[in-house]
């Protein structure tokens, strides 16, 4: 956790889009130090750099999704938030259509491509956005803060008003553990009723009850079911963590949110970030951490020793 990271080796994911129905492959490739992660489109008759980071989100309304100059890449929350709990800073990211695979819905498979190409330290400090002060967002029923804490910390609550899902809560230490054995699996859901309507509408082409949970008048729809009892407060967990990595740094907070989506969240970021008295940049120092950690081992945050930046 003190060191920059990338991949050891490129690797390649294909898929369909979610909402083209299209097939789409990336290649995800190692990059240096200060890169950040930054998609290419390289379909058109130039590439497209976008960097994945707040300033160049474009619209919210059914997935997150960042832009520049006319070109869009949508749907990357789910490969944002591996990316983020892998603790992988540095990638270029080269994709062959408008939006990340929706793979079986989850983040699942990108954790474990990520594990398989396997993590590369590199020679520049992490730096880490560590929350000072409290920022809250509220819109109507909808609320989402962010406070301080030592870790990056996901509380949700959700509350549905359908027999299947109801009102769900849960909380997580956001670490790669913690990431790939309760949230990664949790796949996308939405109703039988909106699925029909939004593909009516030339969305969701690519839905199926292979890639996401799909909730009809009389219950889940899926044959095999649910996953985890509260596979849907764990999915929103997911996006979280995907929206939150667009702040360009790992987060010191503690995220709570009230039935948020890809919009509040992406407004709370924009808010904090605009809000430098709340928050400031601090890099692990290498020589205090070491004793804690152990050599050859990775720490839990709370185990490294912060200086400001």
């Amino acid at each position: 956790m003190i060191f920059q990271t990338t991949l050891k080796r490129s690797v390649e994911i294909a898929g369909i889009g979610l909402h083209t129905g299209c097939p789409i492959t990336m290649k995800l490739r190692p990059a240096t130090s200060g890169t950040g992660i930054v998609f290419h489109r390289i379909d058109g008759p130039l590439p497209v750099s976008i960097e994945a980071v707040s300033a160049n989100v474009v619209d919210t309304r059914m997935a997150t999704v960042i832009g520049r100059d006319g070109v869009s890449v949508s749907t990357i929350e789910h490969l944002m938030a591996a990316l983020s709990a892998c603790g992988i800073d540095n990638l270029h990211i080269d994709i062959d259509g408008p939006e990340v695979p929706v793979m079986d819905g989850s983040a699942a498979t990108f954790v474990a491509q990520l594990q398989q190409a396997g993590i590369r330290q590199l020679e520049r400090r992490r730096k880490y956005l560590a929350v000072r002060k409290p920022v809250t967002l509220v819109e109507g029923d909808k609320r989402v803060s962010i406070i301080p804490s030592r870790f990056f910390r996901v509380t949700f609550d959700i509350d549905f008003a359908h027999a299947s899902i109801g009102q769900q809560h849960r909380t997580i230490k956001v670490s790669e553990a913690s990431f790939r054995t309760e949230i990664a699996s949790a796949r996308t859901f939405g109703f039988y009723r909106e699925v029909e309507y939004l593909k009516a509408n030339g969305l969701a082409r690519g839905g199926s009850l292979e890639n996401a949970v799909v909730i009809g008048d009389e219950g889940i729809l899926n044959p095999e079911g649910l996953r985890f009892s509260d596979e849907f407060v764990r999915h929103k967990i997911l996006d979280a963590v995907g929206d939150f990595s667009l702040a360009g740094y790992p987060i010191l907070g503690h995220v709570k949110a009230v039935k948020s989506g890809h919009d509040l969240n992406h407004k709370l970021v924009e808010k904090l970030l605009a809000s430098p008295d709340c928050w400031q940049l601090v890099e692990a120092a290498e020589e205090e951490a070491l004793p804690a950690i152990g050599i050859g081992h990775r720490a839990p945050i709370a185990a490294l020793a912060l200086s400001e930046a």
